[in-house]
């Protein structure tokens, strides 16, 4: 039986919060797991659920249309008609604004890098109550980049593998690559300002500097926070005054 996309009623609430809502889109197939996340969401005052997609047709369906801006993406992998990084990919294009959090029981390495390059910011495993997700939600429109710590571990694991020192040639290349405002986006990160600050900092919009921040990820092939500065403070990028305990 088909679930449908469910679209939550516009005239339900209206929110006087000082600030905006996070706007949240759920993708997941497990009607249990959807209907906790819908709940929850529908619960918190600083939220707002724009739709939830129990497929990927459905999901991609949503997304074409393109009715209301998003702030938060959670996506299931493992949909019944085919695989949630197309969701990832898909949101990446169309909403460029919306940072994805991966939700899903696979925490193999292969699930993880593949969703990172397709663009998500976050990635837990479904071992977390919904009411934890949401903290996971909140944390990551702040500028963070949540990640289950299991997986953080096997990724960390993996990089420290392949950390070897670079030759003076490949650390020169890498900071060539980064731009003079990648590199000032990735100082002002590093010593713990939100993006919303970068952004004020820097005169220009959070989607931008979500934009740098990305790109800088992609440039330094890392895919968080933490391994973004580790890489930075290895090649003396931060100059004087940084923690070093970040």
């Amino acid at each position: 039986m088909s679930i449908g996309l469910f679209m939550p009623d516009s005239s339900v609430r209206t929110r006087g919060d000082a600030l905006p809502p996070i706007r949240v889109a759920v993708v997941e197939d497990d009607a249990a797991c959807r209907h906790a996340l819908v709940g929850v969401v529908n619960a918190a005052r600083d939220m707002q659920l724009c739709w939830a997609a129990a497929s990927r047709a459905e999901a991609l369906g949503a997304l074409a249309r393109g009715a209301q801006e998003l702030d938060v993406v959670l996506v299931d992998l493992g949909l019944p008609d085919g695989s949630g990084l197309d969701v990832i990919s898909a949101v990446y294009a169309s909403q460029p604004q919306a940072a994805v959090m991966v939700s899903t029981i696979f925490g193999d390495e292969l699930h993880v890098l593949r969703a990172i390059e397709a663009g998500a910011m976050g990635y837990l495993l479904k071992d977390l109550p919904a009411e934890a997700v949401l903290e996971e939600v909140r944390s990551l429109h702040a500028g963070g980049s949540p990640i289950n710590p299991m997986v953080a571990r096997k990724l960390l694991l993996r990089q420290q593998r392949a950390a070897l020192p670079a030759p003076p040639q490949e650390a020169d290349a890498a900071a060539q690559a980064l731009s003079a405002r990648e590199l000032e986006v990735l100082r002002l990160v590093a010593r713990g300002h939100t993006l919303d600050e970068v952004a004020r900092e820097l005169g220009v919009s959070r989607h931008t500097v979500r934009t740098f921040v990305r790109r800088i990820y992609g440039k330094l092939q890392v895919s968080s926070r933490t391994q973004m500065m580790h890489v930075a403070l290895q090649r003396g990028w931060l100059g004087e005054g940084l923690r070093g305990d970040v």
